[in-house]
């Protein structure tokens, strides 16, 4: 990174922190631990990273950087004033001169680790801190903000990678169809294969899956088929897609979906109801986010969460849905934003333009499992869903 741009990002962040009403930020990283420093800083160490380094960006004045002296390049990149240690009371000693008049300052820390995505920092290393009479308070909010946003890049790389793995889902659900009907045997691990085999003809990465689960395995929202554990696709059985993937370079984030079709003619009364329930609790979360971004309004991720939960809530069947609305999605597919969430967490987190999430309710009974997921982007003035959007049950 050249100077200019190092300085450049810390104005950027000092400006971010004076907003937040922060005195600074401080980083810290040992065994490259928290891989969000080095994102967030957009820098390389210089040197190993098995002494512990930190670096401390006030609202307003020179940063200062604290590493090991058998490790004096690792912070080389980065402006300031640097001073090394050796001996553990250097390291104290630096590390209360380095945050001397501050009073709080933000770390990659979560109180009961509500944002476990950010909670990086050791109890003990916050300890410390504390024990300088300094506040440490989350640094979640300020991960969102530089590390969540996607640049123009990143959206049409979103938006690219959503058309091909819509097209690869409409070929894997053809593939089913032709299959049974045909009498062919195929099976959810030959599906999951079937798609593999798509994204990499496509220039598609996926770091693991994609899902494939029929009848009860659908119950299992991370069901993932093995070649020697999964189930035949046969006449009469639900079928649901989970798949995610991104281009293949730099720039690319992810796009996750999930779909759900029907091997034969009209699915069953249950199986209808059960996706109207879905798709209608999936559409009032996804007005929830488009209503608050046309009035200005602010919006927090567990808002989100309530949107869709209290529809499903309202219909009976809370208790099978488990899992939170929605997550953040980014260079990968569970990002550092906020996300759409008042079960496992309650998600008090902005969510702010620039930044994009999945919305997918479901509901598992024992027999079977419907989820439907789709995409929102949210910019300055709107907020939309970035490909296909499922109304009704596939018939195949």
């Amino acid at each position: 990174m050249s100077t200019r741009a190092a300085e450049t990002r810390i104005a950027e962040i000092q400006v971010a922190l004076r907003d937040e009403k922060l005195d600074g930020w401080l980083f810290f990283d040992h065994h490259h631990r928290d891989p969000l420093a080095y994102r967030v800083l957009q820098f390389t160490p210089g040197s190993m990273v098995t002494r512990r380094w930190f670096y401390f960006i006030p609202a307003s004045g020179e940063p200062q950087g604290l590493a090991h002296k058998i490790e004096a390049q690792t912070l080389a990149e980065l402006p300031g004033k640097h001073t090394l240690y050796a001996g553990w009371k250097e390291l104290m000693d630096g590390l209360s001169g380095m945050l001397s008049g501050a009073k709080n300052v933000a770390m990659q820390y979560s109180p009961d680790c509500q944002v476990p995505y950010v909670a990086m920092v050791d109890a003990g290393t916050v300890e410390t801190v504390r024990s300088f009479g300094v506040d440490v308070v989350t640094a979640a909010n300020l991960i969102q903000y530089f590390e969540s946003r996607w640049n123009r890049q990143q959206i049409d790389a979103h938006f690219e990678a959503g058309r091909l793995v819509d097209k690869i889902r409409d070929d894997a659900f053809a593939h089913i169809s032709s299959c049974v009907r045909n009498g062919t045997r195929v099976t959810e691990w030959d599906m999951q294969q079937f798609i593999l085999s798509g994204f990499r003809e496509n220039g598609l990465f996926t770091d693991h899956g994609p899902d494939i689960a029929v009848n009860a395995n659908a119950s299992n929202p991370h069901y993932e088929p093995k070649k020697d554990a999964c189930s035949e696709i046969r006449k009469d059985d639900l079928v649901l897609i989970d798949m995610w993937a991104k281009l293949d370079k730099p720039e690319g984030v992810y796009y996750d979906i999930t779909w759900t079709g029907y091997c034969g003619g009209n699915p069953p009364a249950e199986i209808e109801n059960l996706f109207t329930i879905v798709r209608d609790a999936r559409d009032k979360a996804i007005r929830c986010v488009m209503d608050a971004v046309e009035q200005k309004r602010p919006l927090r991720g567990f808002e989100v969460d309530d949107a869709a939960r209290n529809h499903i809530r309202a219909a009976g069947f809370a208790e099978y849905f488990f899992h939170r609305t929605g997550h953040s999605i980014g260079a990968e597919v569970h990002g550092t934003g906020a996300n759409m969430d008042n079960l496992e967490t309650h998600d008090e987190r902005r969510v702010i333009p620039g930044t994009c999430f999945s919305i997918e309710p479901g509901i598992y009974l024992p027999k079977f499992g419907i989820r439907s997921e789709v995409n929102m982007l949210v910019e300055e003035n709107r907020a939309r869903v970035t490909g296909a959007i499922q109304d009704r049950i596939l018939r195949l």
